[in-house]
């Protein structure tokens, strides 16, 4: 029998694999009609949620975890967003999960560093 994994536990999952980038990990973590809602986009949709992750995750350094906080079906992750283009960016995130699989996202942080430093990409 398989132990479905509190919303603490899949909320570390889901940043252990985007930090190592394996969408693979994250694409079982995540809803069918999982809702994204984020300072760069809002998608619907597994494969929608994973191409912005994607993106995203071509410039990811590193995810560094500051506090987790989780109460029920609910997750906030305070951390910084370190990528190769900009500089840290505090970020919260925040989790809702419904039959053992992630189905809401929002996050926020000050997006300018990194549109700055994806315009300087081209």
């Amino acid at each position: 029998m398989t132990k479905t994994k509190s919303a603490r536990e899949l909320a570390e999952t889901y940043f252990t694999a985007w930090e190592a980038g394996d969408f693979e990990t994250m694409r079982g973590l995540l809803a069918e009609d999982v809702d994204f809602v984020g300072a760069l986009g809002t998608v619907r949709g597994t494969e929608a949620a994973l191409a912005g992750l994607r993106g995203l995750g071509k410039v990811l350094e590193r995810i560094d975890v500051k506090v987790r906080v989780a109460e029920g079906d609910e997750v906030i992750t305070w951390f910084d967003l370190c990528t190769s283009i900009a500089a840290p960016a505090p970020t919260a995130n925040w989790m809702h999960v419904e039959d053992g699989r992630i189905a809401r996202i929002r996050v926020t942080f000050d997006p300018r560093g990194l549109l700055a430093g994806f315009a300087e990409q081209g």
